[in-house]
């Protein structure tokens, strides 16, 4: 896999990776906590004749740099942005899951202009009650027994029992993914989740909007359908059989509940040539 590489204001550098033709529309994708840019592949294969697709490890996350400092959501959302200004993309379709679902709201909410439309998957606007202590137990795991002893808890937290239950590439990948996130990164991004609230800035969106959820991604699915109420023309959908990474669990299900969003009526063409 290329890799390229970018610093940011605060001298981070950002790993990225850029799929498609040069003259096709903007795709952008934004990583969850403890994975990194491979978690798109289905998507990115899927998606590629039809976009430029751009797609980065969070700050901590994969290739790139572990932050200094914890982060917060503006930095998240500031790094999204400078990275869009460093591969001279001047709008683009945003993509994202869990703290990548937020930090793509963040940006259509404060910068309208640079986005075409977003899709935001299993995240939410406010940090639910108990965050702070439920991170504060994770964190403390992280710093004792490392990444491996969060790899099986985290994964059982975001995927169903059936599919926990099946062996598989994707499980051994997803559980690989999060061992592999090192564990100071993991801390930092971990930090900006304890504690925000964009609720006000979000229901401020203009752009066309789609909210999506895992069926059994807990309450998570309710506090979606409400943001979506809150937010003018927002869409929500629910992908079932499916817990918090949906594009990782049931991706072809939800390459086609994005594609129909991004792609409108060309979507259907598309699948018939699957």
């Amino acid at each position: 896999m290329v890799m390229e590489r970018f610093a940011t204001r605060d001298g981070v550098d950002i790993a990225y990776r850029i799929d498609g033709r040069g003259n096709l529309p903007w795709l952008v994708f934004s990583n969850s906590l403890a994975t990194n840019l491979s978690m798109w592949d289905r998507q990115v294969d899927y998606l590629r004749r039809h976009f430029r697709i751009l797609r980065y490890d969070q700050r901590g996350h994969g290739g790139s740099a572990v932050p200094a400092e914890p982060c917060t959501f503006d930095l998240l959302i500031d790094d999204l942005v400078a990275l869009m200004d460093h591969v001279a993309i001047e709008r683009a379709a945003l993509v994202g899951v869990s703290m990548g679902a937020v930090t793509v709201l963040g940006v259509a909410a404060r910068h309208p202009r640079r986005v075409e439309r977003v899709l935001a998957c299993d995240g939410q606007w406010v940090a639910p009650p108990g965050a702070a202590h439920a991170w504060e137990e994770r964190i403390a795991i992280a710093c004792d027994a490392g990444m491996a002893a969060l790899a099986g808890p985290t994964a059982a937290r975001w995927l169903t029992a059936s599919f926990m239950a099946r062996p598989s590439a994707a499980l051994d990948d997803i559980l690989h993914m999060i061992a592999a996130t090192p564990a100071e990164g993991f801390i930092r991004c971990a930090r900006a989740l304890q504690a925000y609230d964009l609720r006000e800035e979000i229901t401020g969106i203009r752009v066309p909007c789609m909210l999506l959820a895992g069926a059994e991604d807990g309450g998570l699915p309710a506090v979606m359908r409400r943001m979506a109420e809150a937010i003018p023309g927002a869409a929500y959908a629910e992908i079932g059989e499916a817990g918090h990474l949906p594009n990782l669990e049931r991706p072809v299900v939800f390459n086609t509940r994005i594609s129909s969003f991004l792609l409108g009526g060309q979507a259907q063409s598309m699948e018939a040539c699957a």
